[in-house]
């Protein structure tokens, strides 16, 4: 019989990860005459789908949901091709934070976290700060649509207690914009869920068309403000609440007015065949102290599976003596 196995380098399977969807898992709206639009994501079920693939501890995995809600709200109020990442680097004991979200919605992300470090930082409180948890480093937004393409990137030094006051840091350094993030991640009833509320505030010029006056623009943000400081994490994470009503509950009285609301998915793209093409970037040498008992083993950090490769499958590069 034809052995009808592929070579490792044609072989694009994934392993067997969520088909899954949120069809409305990102809500735009706007509030009609005034300078605020904004965005309430809603990950639901896929949040566990995501996060439970991970053996962390729940201070971690909360840091985690948190950025994949970030990065999904963000990433939404942007015109590219490609992905949209946060990546965060510190000295805590979460050395790397890394979600991002496709111009599609496909939704990944990680942590990697030093067990020992953490153990110290949770005897001196049982739920750490996000600052407690990253330390000093520096925290990256970047848009990476492909090759041909040049990366834009923008990097500010982790400064707040929480990763929305680090993402208010950034867009008042780098953005030079007003906005107001809520983020929100907690294990339910219902498995791990993760929400996200975003406003921006629109300049006249941005394109709104408002018969208020300046002050009365101004007036308007503040009331947006205090109105979206009422909302609970309780109601961001409630799966019995739809976005919709959620915002009529928060914007009724300002006239909420939401737009076509977009889907996100589970989204890891990982395949052997991508990570063969890892693999022959290394030299023979290389593959061979990575070689155990016949065998090259390499895991996709974002959806935690183990790919196995026979060393005879990968030739790697040669090197000259």
């Amino acid at each position: 019989m034809t052995d009808l196995n592929p070579p490792a380098f044609l072989d694009a399977d994934r392993p067997d990860v969520p088909d899954l969807v949120v069809p409305r898992g990102i809500q735009p709206f706007f509030l009609p005459d005034r300078p605020v639009r904004g965005r309430l994501i809603r990950l639901g079920r896929l949040a566990d789908a995501l996060l439970s693939r991970h053996a962390n501890h729940p201070a971690v995995t909360t840091l985690t949901g948190q950025a994949l809600a970030l990065v999904a709200a963000l990433s939404s109020a942007l015109k590219f091709r490609g992905s949209f990442s946060l990546q965060v680097k510190g000295d805590g004991p979460i050395r790397m934070l890394l979600a991002d979200c496709t111009d599609s919605g496909a939704l990944r992300g990680y942590a990697q976290a030093d067990a020992d470090r953490l153990a110290t930082v949770l005897a001196e409180s049982p739920d750490p700060s996000a600052r407690a948890l990253l330390g000093e480093g520096y925290l990256a937004f970047t848009v990476d649509q492909g090759t041909s393409t040049d990366r834009h990137q923008g990097i500010v030094t982790i400064t707040g207690a929480s990763l929305a006051e680090m993402t208010l840091h950034y867009f008042a350094t780098s953005e030079q914009m007003a906005c107001t993030v809520r983020l929100a991640c907690a294990h339910t009833p219902a498995g791990w869920r993760a929400s996200a509320l975003i406003l921006e505030r629109i300049a006249g010029q941005g394109g709104i068309e408002s018969s208020l006056s300046a002050a009365d623009q101004e007036e308007a943000w503040r009331t947006a403000n205090i109105l979206a400081e009422t909302l609970t994490d309780a109601e961001l994470l409630d799966d019995d609440l739809s976005s919709e009503d959620l915002l009529y509950r928060l914007f009724h009285t300002e006239g909420v007015a939401a737009d076509l609301p977009r889907a996100l998915a589970y989204g890891c793209r990982c395949s052997r065949q991508r990570l063969t093409n890892v693999l022959e970037t290394f030299s023979t040498d290389d593959l061979d102290h990575m070689n155990v008992d016949g065998d090259i083993v390499m895991t996709c950090e974002f959806c935690n599976y183990d790919f196995r490769f026979q060393r005879t499958d990968v030739r790697g590069l040669r090197t000259d003596h």
